[in-house]
């Protein structure tokens, strides 16, 4: 039987999503969006575990939601970042962490094609 995300929630009696970040010692709102992103992912994972959502139900879900692409954009985004602030576009360390970066945006998406 496949259900609504509303259904998963109420199966899984959720009432609120806690963040770790603290309200109080945020610089910005968008620090919350990626912790509230990991705990959305957290409840996919729950509602998995307890049997309130399919796997392979879920996994599709991701996959036309393109949540590995925005993800791989974030990485390239910093990746660009890294560079852009860099003072030597050859600085090692700089290039580096920026390759780093920009890998491991392709390994995301990569992981998703396996799928």
């Amino acid at each position: 039987m496949e259900r609504t995300s509303t259904e998963i929630v109420k199966a899984a009696d959720i009432t609120a999503i806690e963040t770790s970040t603290d309200r109080g010692t945020a610089d910005s709102e968008l620090e919350y969006l990626a912790p509230a992103a990991a705990a959305a992912l957290g409840l996919l994972a729950n509602a998995i575990k307890q049997g309130a959502a399919s796997r392979e139900v879920v996994v599709q879900a991701l996959k036309e939601a393109a949540v590995h692409e925005r993800f791989a954009d974030v990485l390239e985004a910093a990746s660009e970042d890294v560079m852009d602030e860099a003072e030597d576009p050859y600085d090692f360390d700089a290039c580096l962490n920026a390759d780093n970066l920009s890998g491991a945006a392709t390994e995301v998406r990569n992981l998703f094609r396996w799928l």
